[in-house]
């Protein structure tokens, strides 16, 4: 398998768990909210930070429009509210230098195609395709147009749907996160062994997971299977106004996840079977026929 190359690390089956924290939305349309969400992913030690980007006339759903909606702001509509949350080209500025001194990839998932053309003038080193958007085939094409390393999550998507915008993203410069689009999580839902499923359909294909449960356990359990990815939201607040938070992890906890991410790497070893040095001196001590 041929690893995928997003800014200065690469991912694949040797390669070291590739760890994005999703902060969507959960900076709730203020940049200061953003660089601590920057901060904390960079003190956890994960390598990227994603957002979402929408040109909300265009990406927001028609009967979704003019819903009302009680937001922080005060009551408005849906449409009003989208407006409210989204970061203009110097705000994305900011907050995209702010994830590049700290030693973070940063990119977003577009939701529509004028939203690719802003994150590609921001020379963003790759682009993620939302669950939500697997089969909008436009927004697909324009996203294969860049070039860039796609980062496909397949949540709320038949095999069809998802082989479809295989065939429109290709495979080369690809990524494919099993995710399952519920809002936290119930373990019944999470079907890990979605992940053999996809290394056997997409094969040279680096396959991940993205995660919406609350805990650590799924996610860690997908490193254990395979994993080459880990993308989960973060928060500084679990109880903070906002759709994602209550599925995000706290501070504390996403870097626990990180640290537990890294000691299952390096105990998953090659799958040599060895006698490792620690063993010596017990065989020594216990062995009683050696042949």
């Amino acid at each position: 398998m041929t690893a995928v190359a997003i800014g200065s690390h690469r991912i694949g089956p040797d390669q070291p768990v590739y760890v994005i924290a999703e902060i969507g939305l959960n900076h709730n349309g203020d940049v200061g909210l953003a660089k601590a969400l920057i901060d904390v992913a960079a003190d956890a030690g994960a390598q990227a930070v994603k957002f979402q980007k929408r040109t909300p006339d265009i990406a927001t759903p028609e009967h979704m429009r003019e819903v009302r909606r009680e937001t922080p702001w005060g009551e408005m509509s849906y449409l009003e509210y989208r407006h409210r949350v989204e970061f203009d080209r110097a705000q994305y500025i900011e907050i995209g230098d702010h994830a590049t001194l700290r030693g973070l990839d940063w990119f977003a998932s577009p939701w529509d195609a004028p939203s690719v053309a802003f994150l590609e003038e921001l020379g963003v080193v790759a682009h993620k395709v939302a669950s939500a958007s697997v089969t909008d085939h436009e927004l697909l094409r324009a996203l294969a147009a860049t070039g860039k390393p796609i980062i496909l999550s397949t949540g709320m998507s038949t095999l069809d749907q998802v082989d479809a915008a295989v065939e429109i993203l290709g495979s080369e410069r690809l990524v494919i996160l099993h995710a399952t689009s519920t809002y936290p999580l119930p373990p019944e839902e999470a079907n890990l062994r979605t992940i053999a499923t996809l290394q056997g359909r997409y094969p040279g294909v680096p396959i991940g997971y993205s995660g919406h449960e609350r805990g650590l356990q799924i996610s860690l359990a997908a490193v254990a299977l395979g994993a080459t990815a880990v993308e989960r939201h973060i928060t500084l607040d679990r109880t903070m106004w906002g759709s994602d938070h209550a599925a995000s992890l706290e501070p504390t906890g996403f870097e626990h996840l990180v640290r537990d991410i890294r000691i299952i790497g390096e105990a998953l070893g090659d799958g040599v079977k060895r006698v490792f040095p620690g063993e010596l001196a017990p065989m020594e001590k216990l062995r009683r026929v050696t042949v």
